[in-house]
């Protein structure tokens, strides 16, 4: 009997790069947040201009704002220079799935 694959559990984060990248991703649940480099991230999207009024938080606290310009949606094979990884709240990741 064949098994099924599991599909992996996929959290949402704004990742920071050094090169200031901000970007919003899903990444699985079983990635290692401290490495330098992140592979296999899901459903990205750019902050090409932020547009918050208090800070890159704000955009894993509340999401983008009506100021803020967003790239188009992709997947990311790797991501080096991580610098900063923030747990996205629910009604933050509605706005960034909405963009």
């Amino acid at each position: 009997m064949a098994s099924k694959k599991k599909e992996p559990v996929l959290n949402s984060f704004i990742v920071t790069t050094e090169h200031r990248g901000v970007f919003y991703a899903e990444i699985d649940s079983s990635a290692d947040l401290t490495a330098k480099t992140f592979t296999n991230l899901k459903n990205c999207r750019m902050a090409i201009y932020w547009g918050t009024d208090r800070g890159v938080m704000q955009l894993a606290e509340t999401g983008p704002t009506e100021k803020s310009k967003i790239s188009a949606k992709a997947d990311i094979a790797a991501l080096h220079g991580i610098t900063g990884v923030f747990s996205v709240t629910d009604e933050a990741k509605s706005v960034w799935t909405q963009k």
